[in-house]
This record gives C-alpha cells, structure tokens and sequence, in this order.
C-alpha cells in the first residue's frame, strides 16, 4: 500500500474506507489504487497544466449523507427526467412511470448489484479516461448515479435527461458516476443537465461526476449537456467517457456557464470502423472563475471521423481552458479530424490558455487544428453602432453570432433555442465594456 502523504489523502482514505461496503469492492480497489499512484493532479501533470486540482483540494469535504427532501424542481425541458441529489438516485424525483418500451433503468446500486458485465464494461471505460486520476478518484468514491439502458433497434422519442444536482447548504463532497447504453442500431437524444437547487448555497461544493457513454453497432446518440449555477468556491469536475463501436455516431454538444473552478473532461473511444463524433461547445465565465474544458479523442480503427468546435467567452478576471488531443493508432487509416477553438476577451483581465495537439500514427489521414483568441472586432462593433444600435446591444448580437457559430449542428430545434436563450441571459447581465 503506498504511504499516505497528507491530510488529504487521510480524508481520502476513510471515504475509501466507508464507501467499500456500498459494492463492486475489487472495482473500487483498482481505481482506488490508481488514484493513490497518480495523486491529486497539479500543474506538473500536462493534462492538468493549466488547472491546479490538488491545491483546490487541500482540504477535502466531508461526503455528502444524500437529501432526504422533495424540492419541487422546474422543467425545462420536455424529457425523461431522472434525478441525482446530493449524491443520491431520486426515484420519487424523476420520471420512471410509464417508460417507453426499449428502455430500462437502475440506480447505481441495482447496477452493482447485478454485476452484469455488459454494464461492467460501459461504467468503467478503458482508454484515456481510465488513466485520469479525478476519473480514478470518482471510480473508488461513487456513491449513486443512475444506469440507462436501449434496447437494439429502439428508437426513443422523449430526450432522456441526466440531472445531477447539488442541495446542501454546507460543503459537502459528491461522487456519482452513470452510464447510457445505447444497443445496436438504436436511436436516442440525451439532455446531461448539472446545476444546484439554490444558487446562494452549495458554495464550496466539490463535485466530481462521470458520464459513460457506450454505442453499439449502427447506433445514434445525439446529447446536450448544461452545467450552470454552482458558486464561486466550488470545485467540479465533469467528466464524459464515450465508446463508439463500428458505424455508430455520436453528436455532443455542451454550454458552461462558468461557476467556481470548473474542469469538463471529454474523452471518446472510436473503435470500429466508421465510427463518428462530434463534439462542440460554448463557455461563459466572469469575475473569478475557472472554466477548463480537455478533449482526447482516440482514432483506433481505420474511417474513423470527429469533428471539434469550442467558443469561449471570458469578462473581467475569468480563465478559460482548451486542450484537445486527437490521437491517430496505427492502422487507423482514413481518419478525419479536425479541431477548432477559438476565444473572445472581453476585459484585460481574462486569461485564455488554448493547447490543440495531434498525435497520428498513420500515414493516409485528414487531420487539422486551430486555435484563435482576440477581442470583438471594432469594425463590426463600429458598424452596428453606426446604424442605432447601443454599444451594449451590438456586443451581444456579435457575441451570440460568435457563440452560434458552435451551435449549428444542433438538430433538436428546442435545445437549440434553450442554448440561445440561457447565452443571451448570461449576455444580459453584463455590463458593456
């Protein structure tokens, strides 16, 4: 057993201690024991360069005991809402009654319990993810989530909506971990919404989260997730671990609207031929925040595409992350690639670190990357000025055109004016500079 080093890591090790008896104990071994190799990342691990988790989390909160309350939650969305409070499954919250045929859910804990290898395998990924040790810390302190199943050759009307939600009125820590299994040939629309119940608590919330996405054969996933509302002492980690089998396509699409220090980590797992993603994205984030958004996409069989496109959006002392790696294995032949991340400052004091990489290992590919950061352009401003517009009115038309440009593959016309209308919100309350 390796020493432990700190106080941290102390605290670590009793939530270990007590959260072995909720199941999958040899699961929660391995990636315990993988967390306790690695350690709580710093700036000297590359992957976490730009966002310092361990002095975040010097000192680590208490586990959260789960919300025994029924808070009447707003919809905003017409979907098949299944809810995590506090760390918690809420059956009592979430629509379980008359699911659609070809759908099946389980709490974590029902999952567990089956130990059903199929499900073994969508929970915990192999590839990038499994190596990330906030993704190892979150495997050995799960405590809840929720587990979704598609039949092959289901299609599913109703958008499926993961909520996770954040209620406690003292720091507390939070570990969930869900997966959605797509079979082959089915079809699903997926809605991944994080917030908290009340944004004046829940302020130095530690939030650790994951999301295994598994798409079998022919199969189609089409997913917006929404992460908003958490307070400016939090610390979250939102991670994304997707499989894709051969022909199966993946379109995700996300909005952060800053919060705290917040890391969003997307990692894809392309392995069989003619596999596809997409994944694209807008963030927002003002006064201190911390808004990291890290990609690694993984090409290992050959006519393998994925397509990025990130906006991000920073006002007045906010930093803002992209680091995307796209990965070409060898034999992955006719791979199309591309990455794109471009930011707007809208203040001298915001910070934007950007990173694309490529790494390709075969030689008959497609593969590119970019990456731009600036200020709105003054012509345009000038421009919309010139013909009546108030200076703060032609900054946000501008901006939303600048955020829509990330927007476009969006299908779902409803989502799409979700996103639109939670950006110029967050546009509204700005102070025009």
């Amino acid at each position: 057993m390796i020493k432990l080093a700190n106080e941290a890591d102390a605290i670590y090790e009793a939530q270990y201690q007590t959260m072995q008896k909720s199941g999958a104990a040899q699961r929660r071994a391995g990636s315990y024991q993988a967390f306790l190799e690695r350690g709580l990342p710093n700036r000297r691990v590359e992957s976490w360069h730009y966002t310092d988790l361990k002095a975040a989390l010097a000192k680590p909160a208490p586990l959260a005991a789960g919300d025994e309350r029924k808070p009447l939650l707003a919809r905003t969305h017409d979907s098949i809402r299944l809810v995590t409070l506090d760390g918690k499954f809420r059956p009592d919250l979430s629509d379980l009654s008359e699911l659609p045929v070809g759908l099946r859910v389980r709490s974590l804990h029902e999952a567990l319990a089956d130990d059903n290898p199929e499900i073994n395998v969508a929970l915990w990924p192999d590839g990038a993810g499994a190596e990330d040790a906030a993704v190892a810390l979150n495997g050995a302190l799960m405590q809840d989530g929720v587990v979704v199943s598609v039949s092959s050759g289901a299609t599913i009307a109703r958008p499926i909506e993961f909520v996770t939600l954040v209620g406690a009125s003292l720091p507390e820590a939070i570990f969930t971990r869900s997966a959605l299994i797509v079979g082959a040939g089915a079809s699903v629309k997926a809605i991944e919404t994080a917030g908290v119940l009340e944004r004046e608590t829940s302020n130095a919330t530690q939030l650790n989260h994951l999301l295994a996405l598994r798409l079998e054969h022919d199969s189609k996933l089409d997913m917006l997730s929404h992460i908003s509302g958490f307070g400016g002492d939090s610390v979250s980690v939102f991670s994304l671990n997707a499989h894709l089998a051969s022909h199966a396509q993946l379109k995700a699409h996300q909005l952060i609207e800053g919060g705290g220090l917040l890391r969003r980590q997307l990692f894809a797992a392309l392995d069989g031929e003619f596999a596809g993603a997409s994944f694209n994205g807008v963030t927002l984030a003002r006064g201190r925040q911390h808004a990291d958004t890290t990609l690694f996409v993984d090409h290992r069989q050959p006519h393998g595409a994925s397509h990025e496109r990130f906006r991000t959006i920073l006002d007045e002392h906010a930093i803002g992350v992209f680091q995307g790696k796209i990965v070409v294995r060898p034999g992955a032949q006719k791979t199309d690639g591309v990455m794109q991340s471009k930011a707007i400052l809208l203040s001298d004091g915001a910070t934007m670190n950007n990173k694309p990489e490529l790494e390709i290992f075969a030689d008959d590919v497609k593969c590119g990357h970019g990456a731009a950061c600036g200020r709105l352009d003054q012509d345009q401003l000038f421009y919309l000025m010139a013909r009546g517009l108030p200076r703060g009115e032609a900054q946000s038309l501008l901006l939303e055109a600048f955020a829509n440009e990330s927007l476009i593959d969006i299908s779902d016309y409803r989502s799409r004016d979700f996103v639109l209308e939670r950006i110029g919100g967050w546009l509204a309350e700005r102070t025009p500079s």
